[in-house]
């Protein structure tokens, strides 16, 4: 496997984990590039970075929670990768995958294991076939109100039954 190389890295956050990734990205020789809104333009984060790019107003889901935004902002600066830090789009299978797509490395785990362990049962599933331990519990496969009140009503009637012997 030929080793990926990420020369300039578009950091799709603010506050301090963007200066952390920053920091990281010097001590790495790697070129950084912040994201910021309207607000934001003047923040620490902005001014550390070797790059910056306005992705919108300040309303989170118009600017930092914009996957369109921020894969524009990283085509533009052409950057190799996409940090998304914590928090924001770091959990969302679908930015990853929009990352993937348009050939943008995404610095994280690939999209289909955000969305698979984004379900706690699932994810369940997923790490006891694997052999790991978990806490014991059921993880009924219908998790609407109605099939958990008829599971709970269920379990009850069986009860009822048993102290009534």
């Amino acid at each position: 496997m030929v080793p990926v190389v990420i020369r300039r890295l578009l950091i799709a956050n603010r506050g301090e984990i963007a200066v952390r990734i920053i920091r990281a990205c010097r001590e790495m020789g790697i070129e950084s590039v912040a994201v910021h809104s309207e607000a934001d333009r003047d923040a620490l984060h902005v001014g550390l970075a070797d790059h910056a790019v306005a992705i919108g107003p300040a309303a989170a889901q118009y600017s930092y929670l914009s996957s369109p935004r921020i894969v524009e902002a990283a085509r533009a600066t052409s950057a190799d990768a996409v940090h998304p830090g914590y928090g924001f789009l770091s959990e969302n299978a679908a930015f990853a995958r929009a990352c993937t797509e348009a050939g943008i490395i995404f610095v994280g785990p690939p999209a289909d294991a955000i969305a698979r362990m984004g379900s706690k049962i699932e994810a369940r599933r997923i790490v006891s076939a694997a052999g790991v331990p978990i806490v014991p519990g059921e993880t009924p496969a219908d998790q609407s109100d109605a099939g958990l009140a008829a599971k709970r009503w269920r379990r009850s009637a069986t009860a009822r039954s048993m102290s009534s012997d």
